[in-house]
């Protein structure tokens, strides 16, 4: 599950390093030794969403994908190759999962800094009453704050790998997210909710270096986890941001 998650990491030598070796590797290693592999990928193997958000997980539909950073590549790169073993015949891990996690939050973040979650930066900005900063659209088919996401509360990744570890004959690329998008205007709404007071909000444009690669919309996908047996629901954003920030 460790990874370079910087989304504005330009150090290419360090995702090949840590991303995609060190995970290959372990695969590796999984594989000549029996051991299951559950490890992490994530939504932004998806780029700007343009080829849907399916799981899909054939050679094919993978290679259509085009994520927007060396994050997103480095991910992709692991399930790529991944697939590849599985349809080419090669020892694989007797059970092997490759998480697709989306905008995850959940408590003791602070230590990620730029990139915690929207949930763990805004929070004590809220608790003193202050204004809570967004980035402007700059897509005329989106409000400001109306730009979306697939917000995911750690409980719930945590029991999609619980699930797993009690299937071992389930392997795949799953998408974890709960299935439903919402606008980051919902997020810092259900905050100051849970926290008792009334949204201050204002927006800035987005930065250049971040702008052609900003992600509108994204939403998991989940048929693939439904039908592979995982039927536990999941928690609505304002359940999961009150039940986070009461930690």
């Amino acid at each position: 599950m460790g990874a370079i998650s910087a989304t504005t990491e330009k150090d290419v030598d360090k995702f090949v390093e840590t991303n995609i070796r060190l995970t290959l590797d372990l695969w590796g290693w999984c594989a000549a030794n029996a051991v299951r592999l559950i490890y992490a990928s994530s939504a932004a193997t998806y780029g700007d969403g343009s080829a849907g958000f399916s799981d899909e997980q054939s050679p094919a539909a993978l290679g259509v994908l085009r994520p927007l950073n060396a994050y997103g590549w480095s991910k992709h790169v692991v399930d790529r190759r991944v697939i590849d073993d599985v349809a080419r015949g090669r020892a694989t891990p007797p059970q092997w999962a490759g998480l697709k996690f989306f905008n995850v939050y959940g408590p003791n973040e602070t230590h990620k800094g730029f990139m915690q979650s929207l949930v763990s930066k805004i929070f004590p900005v809220v608790k003193a009453g202050e204004t809570v900063t967004l980035f402007k659209s700059h897509d005329p088919n989106y409000p400001d704050g109306g730009q979306q996401r697939d917000f995911i509360y750690v409980k719930d990744c945590v029991a999609v790998v619980r699930w797993l570890l009690r299937h071992p004959e389930t392997s795949g690329l799953f998408n974890v997210g709960t299935g439903t998008a919402r606008s980051f205007l919902d997020l810092v709404r259900a905050v100051c909710a849970a926290v008792g007071c009334t949204p201050n909000i204002r927006f800035i444009d987005t930065p250049d270096e971040l702008r052609a690669q900003y992600q509108y919309f994204t939403c998991a996908d989940i048929t693939k986890l439904r039908r592979a047996g995982f039927d536990a629901l999941f928690y609505s954003l304002e359940d999961g941001v009150r039940d986070c920030l009461s930690k």
